[in-house]
C-alpha cells in the first residue's frame, strides 16, 4: 500500500497540527489523567483515518480491451438509462459509484484510449446519492476514446462533504485503463454513461473495487 500524491501535504500538516495540541495540552494540563489518555487516542485514531483516506493499495490491473472496469472503490447506487445532454446527446446507460470516507478515493480510468474530451463545472455540493448532484454539483467530465472509436464519459462529482475534485485529464492526453484519473478529497461519486449495447456486470448496492471489478463489457 501507498499514499497518494493528494495526501502528502494533508497529512503531513495534520501530524504538526496535532502534535501542536498535544503539545499546549501537555503545557496547560501537565498532570497526566484519564482525560489525556483519551484525548491522546482521538488524535491516533483522527490522524490514522486522514492516511487512511489517502491510501493506494497495491492491485493488479488486468488490461482487456472488451472490459470497461471500475473507476473507483465504493458502492454501485445508480444503473439506468438516461438522456445525457453534455456531450453525447443521447440516451446512454448510466452507472454510478459512491464513495464514502472510508473508501480508497483514486479514480481511474475505465478503458484505454486518449482523453476525446474534458471539462470543469463549478456547482453546488448536494449530497452525493441526490439524483440531481450529477449535474447541478461541482464536476469534471471526461470523455475517453478507444482504438475502436467508442466512447465512455466518465464524471467526477463532488458531495456535501467532499469540497475538491482533482483530474489529470487534457484534451489529447493518452490514457492506459486502470491509471490514475483523478482524485476526489472526502467523498462523493464518480458516473459511467455508457452506450446502450453494452452488457452490465454489475448490480445495485454492489460493492465494487477501482481497477478491479468490471462494470460493463463491449459486445
Amino acid at each position: 500500500m501507498t499514499i497518494h500524491k493528494e495526501g502528502y501535504k494533508i497529512i503531513a500538516v495534520s501530524f504538526l497540527i496535532i502534535g501542536a495540541l498535544v503539545v499546549i495540552v501537555n503545557l496547560i494540563f501537565p498532570s497526566q489523567s484519564i482525560i489525556h489518555y483519551l484525548f491522546y487516542a482521538s488524535c491516533i485514531v483522527f490522524y490514522g483515518l486522514i492516511v487512511s483516506f489517502f491510501r493506494i493499495p497495491s492491485r493488479k490491473i488486468v488490461l482487456d480491451d472488451n472490459h470497461i472496469i471500475c473507476p473507483a472503490d465504493g458502492e454501485v447506487v445508480v444503473i439506468e438509462e438516461v438522456e445525457e445532454t453534455e456531450f453525447f446527446h443521447e440516451k446512454r446507460l448510466q452507472v454510478s459509484v459512491f464513495m464514502s470516507p472510508l473508501n480508497v478515493h483514486c479514480n481511474r480510468y475505465p478503458i484505454s484510449g486518449f482523453v476525446k474530451y474534458f471539462k470543469y463545472h463549478p456547482g453546488l455540493y448536494l449530497v452525493a446519492w441526490h439524483p440531481k448532484s450529477s449535474t447541478e454539483n461541482e464536476r469534471t467530465t471526461v470523455v475517453v476514446e478507444d482504438k475502436q472509436g467508442r466512447k465512455i464519459l466518465v464524471r467526477q462529482i463532488a458531495g456535501a462533504v467532499a469540497r475538491r475534485i482533482v483530474c489529470y485529464s487534457k484534451e489529447g492526453d493518452s490514457c492506459v485503463q486502470g491509471e490514475d484519473l483523478g482524485f476526489i478529497k472526502f467523498g462523493s461519486r464518480v458516473d459511467l454513461f455508457l452506450s446502450l449495447d453494452v452488457k452490465i456486470n454489475v448490480q445495485l448496492k454492489q460493492k465494487v473495487k477501482g481497477g478491479i471489478d468490471v462494470i460493463a463489457f463491449f459486445e
